[in-house]
């Protein structure tokens, strides 16, 4: 089944727009794109750990608390679900090196397409909700 997905999924790629040749984006783009990757994950993750400190007491003290968390403990043993997360974590892997060149080709179109023309207009939102995502989402703990 794994095989047969995985086939079907890279005859699509190859017929897919990313498929063909586009031009390389700067190297100042794709950096500036990751540093701005790596700041919105970080933002999500403390957003999470802040999330799960703030509900795990109220979970705790209430009186379905325990049962919720034994009933996710016996779902999360199961075999099935272990053999799916394994499934997704395999197909995951697989399609990084895809994921990574459709993102590096839609990087170059936007660095050769768009970028003259909205670029500008990009830069200063982003540079102008930052400080409100550092009030609300913030990157550092």
């Amino acid at each position: 089944m794994k095989l047969t997905f995985a086939l079907i999924l890279a005859l699509q790629v190859s017929a897919c727009v990313w498929a063909q040749q586009w031009s390389e984006p700067d190297k100042e783009l794709v950096e500036k794109y990751e540093g701005l990757k790596a700041v919105f994950f970080k933002r999500l993750v403390n957003a999470w750990e802040k999330a799960k400190d703030s509900v795990q007491p109220a979970l705790e003290s209430a009186p379905t608390g325990g049962q919720a968390k034994e009933i996710f403990e016996e779902i999360r043993k199961s075999p099935r679900v272990e053999s799916a997360i394994k499934i997704i974590s395999g197909l995951a892997s697989e399609l990084e090196p895809v994921v990574n060149n459709a993102r590096m080709a839609l990087l170059g179109a936007y660095g050769h397409y768009l970028r003259p023309y909205v670029g500008e207009h990009l830069d200063k939102a982003i540079t102008n909700i930052k400080p409100v995502l550092d009030t609300v989402l913030p990157h550092e703990g």
